[in-house]
């Protein structure tokens, strides 16, 4: 894709909520283009979210250069919008997702479509369920399965570096750091302060319950090596929401997970199906 991006603007700016700002950035098909479609691109949960950045933008500049625009919002406390990460509350994040989708349908005349990455995905599936707008497609990276499991790895990461500091008596297992967060205590995990509001309400969601019937969703795995199969979870996922009625189409596309890896990583071969996908959609 040497030229993909060449004739697309992204325009930053904050977009105003009834809880201060979040930070935007819009990416429209080149000028004079027809807008054949939208995405409101969410993002993954903390230190992800930054590991993602880049793949996120060379996405969004394919899909605009194909004429689908792109609104990528930073949800209340990440990024460069207003508010502490320790302060964040699901119904914040479903009302700015709300907000894009309202902001994205004006600016484009289209019904945008959710385009998750990771706990993202598990976050547009939520907003899906529970809206009533007339909304496109949705896309998946990789999305989070189980809550609660996403957030017992997300713990652990602290046990991990109270471990490699010697500390780990300080820190306590992951039941015990739930304790303790049931009984109200805030925790430091991985350099975001997480509240027990926050930690109860990602815990209670489950993507099998989340049944879009009825709706198409787009949803890219990526694995270790060409021609894996989707986990077994995953599978398990699909098998439910194809047996109730979700028009589901899955494909595995091999790479790194650029979400976790240490150095920012390029996941070329996602890149390149994804907008395979769509652009036989708009065509």
């Amino acid at each position: 894709m040497s030229d993909s991006g060449r004739h697309v603007c992204a325009e930053p700016f904050f977009l105003k909520t009834g809880v201060g700002e979040r930070f935007c950035l819009f990416h429209s098909p080149p000028p004079g283009a027809a807008c054949l479609g939208a995405f409101v691109y969410i993002h993954p949960f903390a230190e992800e979210m930054n590991k993602s950045r880049r793949m996120a933008a060379l996405q969004a500049k394919r899909f605009a250069h194909d004429g689908i625009a792109v609104l990528q919002i930073d949800l209340y406390g990440c990024g460069d919008s207003e508010g502490d990460f320790a302060d964040a509350r699901w119904d914040i994040w479903l009302k700015d997702v709300d907000i894009a989708v309202d902001w994205l349908a004006n600016r484009c005349s289209v019904a945008p479509g959710l385009w998750g990455l990771r706990l993202g995905g598990l976050l547009s599936l939520d907003y899906a369920v529970r809206s009533d707008r007339n909304l496109g497609g949705v896309l998946l990276w990789q999305p989070v399965l189980n809550g609660e499991s996403f957030m017992t790895q997300f713990l652990r990461t602290r046990v991990a570096t109270a471990m490699l500091s010697g500390e780990q008596g300080k820190s306590g297992g992951t039941q015990e750091m739930r304790s303790r967060m049931r009984s109200g205590e805030s925790l430091e995990v991985a350099g975001y302060e997480l509240a027990p509001a926050l930690l109860d309400s990602i815990d209670k969601l489950n993507s099998a319950d989340l049944i879009l019937a009825d709706r198409t969703v787009h949803w890219l795995e990526v694995v270790a090596e060409d021609g894996r199969p989707m986990p077994p979870a995953a599978t398990k996922v699909a098998s439910i929401w194809t047996r109730h009625g979700v028009n589901l189409h899955c494909a595995t596309v091999p790479g790194p997970a650029f979400w976790l890896t240490q150095e920012i990583t390029d996941c070329p071969a996602l890149l390149a199906a994804t907008s395979n996908v769509f652009r036989e959609v708009v065509a």
